[in-house]
C-alpha cells in the first residue's frame, strides 16, 4: 500500500518567520529606546549630578591636623613643643593587598615585624578611607629607603606631621604626661571625626587631663589625586577649585611649675629613688613635681618598642611609678608638728612643762620597749625642743594621751587619707588608719581590735599611716600658711596660640583648718625652727642659710625590728634601708614655698632628704647673687594674678576647736564652768 507524500508549506513558514522577526525588532526597538532613553537622562538630565560624582573620584578631601597646644613654665620657658617629622601611612581602601604591605614594610626595615598584628588591629578599627599611620617618625635614611620602592606601594605615602617633643626629656614627665599613638581603647571614647588626620593623644599627667585645649580644632584641604590616589596639580584640561579650612591651634598652657627649681629637684635627686614636691602655701601653686627615676617620653611619641617598654615596665626601680603622686610611705617623724599642735588644741600638753626622755617608753602594765631613734637619750623636753630635737619618746607618751581617735580626727583636715584634688588624674589617697578602718579591713576577730601600742607608733609616724609625697607637701603648706588651704594645682592659665591672650585660672581656696589659735601655731613654727637651727637638721640644711627655714625631718622603717634587735644599715640589704624625709617652708616668717622630699631607703633623714631641701629652697628663693629675692620676684609668672575662688566657710568634720574645756576621761569636751 502506497505512503503518503507530505507537501512543505513554503507560505506557512515564511509568514513565521516574518512574525519572529517583527517581534524581535520590536524588542530590539523597544531596548534600544530605553537605551537612548537611559542615556538621555545621563547624558542630559543628570549631567551636572555625575559630574559632580566624577570631580569627586579625583578630588579627596584630606584633614589638616591642629598644632598641638604648647605647654609652657610659669615664666614661659617651653616644656612641651612640636617639631616636624615625616611619617609613614596608608590608606586601607586604596592597599589591593594589606598583608603583602606590611610584609614589604618589614622587609625594608620601616616596621617590625612583633608589631604587624597590633597595626592590622588599629586598620582595621579606622575607617576605609582614613589614612592610618605606620610608623611615626622617619629618618632620612628611612625615607629614601621608600622613596625609591614607593611604586610598589599603593596606598602607602610619606606625610610630613607635627609631632610631639619634649626638650628636657625626662624632667618632670610623671607631671607633664606624654603623648602616645591612638589606641583601640581611645577610640571608643573620642571623636573619631576630631581626631581625623591625628594620631596622637595625651596618655597621662597635663597631657591628658588637659587634652581637650591642647587638641585644637582640625582643618581640611581638597586635593586633585589620580587613579593610585597621588596628588596632582591637574588632570588633562581638568583643573578644579580647591577649597582649604585652615585649623585652630590649641590653647596653650602655663604651669605652675618653675623649670629653675625642677631642674634642681632633679639634678639633686639624680641616681636616686624618690620625689620632691614644692607648693607655693599662698595659692597652691606646684612649684616643682618631681619622681626619680623617670623615663623620656619622646620615646612614646616616636612609637616605643616592646623592648623598650619592657625594659620601663619589668625594672626593679620602676621608672613608670610616679612616685610624687602614688608613691605610699609611712611618714615618720614628719607628723611630729601636726601631733604637737593636736595636743595644744586638745589642752593634753603644757608646751612649757618638761618630760624626760631616757631613751625608751613603755606603756602601764607592758612590758615592750619603744625604743628612741638611733638608741639615744635627750634627756628633759619641753614640746619645742622634742619638735626640734625629735624625741620620739615624748611624742610616744603624747601619742598615747590624745588617743587615736583624736589623732585621727584632728589630722584629717590636713589632707591626710584623702586625695588633694591636685588637677591631674591618678593620685592616691594614702592611709589614715582608725579603729573603724581597722574593724572594717581585717578579718579574724583578733585583728579587728586597735591596740594602745599602735596609738604609739602612731605618734612617730609609724605604723598603719602612709602618705604620698604630694599629699605631705600639702600639709606643709597648710602648715606654713596656720590653717588656709588651697588646692593643689599644676595649671595656672591658657595662652591663645593666634593672639597670645592669656586667660589666667583664679586658685581654689578651700575651709581653713580653724583648729589652733595663733599662739600654739606659733609653738609649731618654733620647733620646726630650732630643727634648723640647732636640732636634726641643722648640718644639711640651717648652714648658712640666707632666710630662715622651718623644717622636719623624718626616718621611716621599711621593715620592722624585732624587740632585741638592733638596725644597723651597714648589715641591711640597700632596699631594706629607712626611707629618709625632710618637710620645710621657708622663709619661716613669711612662708612663699612648702615642699616635701623623701629618698628611698636614703636612711636617716637629715642625711639624704634635707640636702636635697636646701638645693630646692635656694633655687626658688634666692637671685644670681646669692641673695634672698624680693617678696615681688618669688614666682613671678607671665599671666596676671586673679583673685582667687573663696569656698564657703562651712565647717568640716573635725575641724571645731577643742579649746572649750579640758579633756574628759572619755575623750569629750568638758562645758566650762
Amino acid at each position: 500500500m502506497a505512503r503518503g507524500v507530505h507537501i512543505k508549506d513554503h507560505w506557512s513558514e515564511q509568514r513565521l518567520f516574518d512574525q519572529r522577526a517583527i517581534v524581535a525588532g520590536a524588542i530590539i526597538i523597544l531596548f534600544t529606546l530605553g537605551l537612548l532613553g537611559r542615556l538621555f537622562l545621563l547624558q542630559v538630565i543628570r549631567h551636572d549630578y555625575y559630574a559632580d560624582l566624577s570631580q569627586g573620584n579625583r578630588v579627596r578631601t584630606e584633614p589638616i591636623p591642629a598644632a598641638r597646644g604648647l605647654i609652657l613654665d610659669r615664666q614661659g620657658e617651653v616644656v612641651a613643643g612640636n617639631q616636624p617629622a615625616y611619617q609613614l601611612e596608608l590608606v586601607p581602601e586604596e592597599v589591593p593587598n594589606l598583608k603583602a604591605a606590611l610584609d614589604g614594610l618589614v622587609q625594608l626595615d620601616l616596621i617590625r615585624a612583633e608589631d604587624v598584628d597590633e597595626l592590622k588591629k588599629t586598620i582595621r578599627s579606622r575607617r576605609a578611607f582614613d589614612s592610618v599611620p605606620v610608623r611615626l617618625r622617619m629618618s632620612d635614611e628611612d625615607v629614601g629607603k621608600f622613596a625609591v620602592r614607593r611604586f610598589e606601594f599603593q596606598g602607602v605615602d610619606i606625610r610630613t606631621r607635627q609631632t610631639r617633643s619634649y626638650p628636657n626629656g625626662d624632667m618632670g614627665v610623671h607631671a607633664l604626661g606624654y603623648v602616645g599613638a591612638i589606641s583601640e581603647a581611645d577610640l571608643s571614647h573620642i571623636d573619631r571625626a576630631a581626631y581625623s588626620g591625628t594620631f596622637l593623644i595625651g596618655k597621662q599627667g597635663v597631657e591628658s587631663a588637659y587634652e581637650t585645649k591642647l587638641h585644637g580644632v582640625n582643618g581640611s584641604r581638597e586635593l586633585l589625586v589620580n587613579a593610585q590616589g597621588r596628588s596632582v596639580d591637574k588632570q588633562g584640561a581638568f583643573i578644579p577649585t580647591l577649597n582649604t579650612h585652615a585649623p585652630t591651634a590649641g590653647d596653650d598652657i602655663v604651669l605652675a611649675m618653675d623649670l629653675k627649681v625642677q631642674r634642681a629637684a632633679e639634678d639633686a635627686l639624680a641616681g636616686r629613688r624618690g620625689a620632691v614636691v614644692a607648693i607655693d602655701p599662698n595659692n597652691g601653686d606646684v612649684i616643682a613635681m618631681t619622681s626619680r627615676p623617670g623615663f623620656d617620653p619622646n620615646m612614646f611619641g616616636r612609637g616605643i618598642t616592646r623592648a623598650e617598654y619592657g625594659a620601663l615596665k619589668d625594672s626593679i626601680d620602676t621608672p613608670l611609678l610616679d612616685r610624687a603622686m602614688r608613691g605610699v610611705y609611712p611618714p615618720g617623724s614628719t607628723v611630729k608638728p601636726v601631733i604637737a599642735l593636736a595636743g595644744l588644741a586638745y589642752h593634753l600638753v603644757d608646751p612649757d612643762q618638761t618630760r624626760f626622755c631616757a631613751g625608751q617608753f613603755h606603756l602601764p602594765g607592758s612590758a615592750h620597749l619603744y625604743r628612741e631613734g638611733k638608741g639615744g637619750h635627750h634627756g628633759w623636753m619641753n614640746l619645742v625642743e622634742a619638735i626640734a630635737k625629735s624625741c620620739d619618746v615624748y611624742f610616744y607618751s603624747l601619742a598615747d594621751t590624745i588617743g587615736v581617735d583624736r589623732i585621727a580626727a584632728f589630722m584629717s583636715p590636713f589632707g591626710f587619707g584623702r586625695t588633694t584634688g591636685l588637677d591631674i588624674s591618678g593620685e592616691l589617697k594614702g592611709l589614715l588608719p582608725t579603729r573603724e578602718w581597722k574593724a572594717s579591713y581585717f578579718k579574724r576577730p583578733a585583728d579587728k581590735m586597735w591596740f594602745p601600742g599602735e596609738t604609739v607608733n602612731f605618734g612617730i609616724g609609724q605604723g598603719y599611716l602612709n602618705v604620698t609625697p604630694l599629699q605631705m607637701a600639702h600639709y606643709v603648706s597648710v602648715l606654713a600658711s596656720r590653717g588656709k588651704v588651697w588646692k593643689p594645682r599644676l595649671v595656672t592659665g591658657f595662652r591663645d596660640a593666634l593672639s597670645g591672650r592669656l586667660e589666667p585660672l583664679a586658685p581654689v581656696r578651700e575651709p581653713d583648718v580653724t583648729l589652733a589659735t595663733p599662739e600654739e601655731w606659733s609653738r609649731i613654727y618654733a620647733g620646726m625652727v630650732g630643727a634648723v637651727t640647732h636640732g636634726t637638721a641643722a648640718g644639711a640644711v640651717g648652714k648658712n642659710a640666707a632666710y630662715p627655714i622651718a623644717g622636719k625631718t623624718g626616718t621611716a622603717q621599711v621593715f620592722s625590728v624585732g624587740q632585741n634587735e638592733k638596725y644597723n644599715e651597714k648589715t641591711v640589704s640597700e632596699r631594706l634601708r629607712d626611707h629618709s624625709w625632710f618637710i620645710a617652708f621657708a622663709p619661716a616668717d613669711q612662708p612663699r614655698i612648702a615642699l616635701a622630699v623623701i629618698v628611698e631607703n636614703g636612711g636617716w633623714g637629715a642625711s639624704a632628704a634635707a640636702p636635697i631641701a636646701r638645693k630646692v629652697l635656694d633655687a626658688y628663693l634666692l637671685g644670681d647673687d646669692g641673695k634672698l629675692k624680693p617678696s615681688g620676684a618669688i614666682g613671678r609668672s607671665i599671666l596676671p594674678t586673679t583673685k582667687p575662688v573663696e569656698p564657703p566657710q562651712a565647717p568640716v568634720p573635725g575641724q571645731k576647736r577643742a579649746d572649750t574645756g579640758p579633756i574628759d576621761s572619755a575623750g569629750g569636751v568638758k562645758s566650762p564652768p
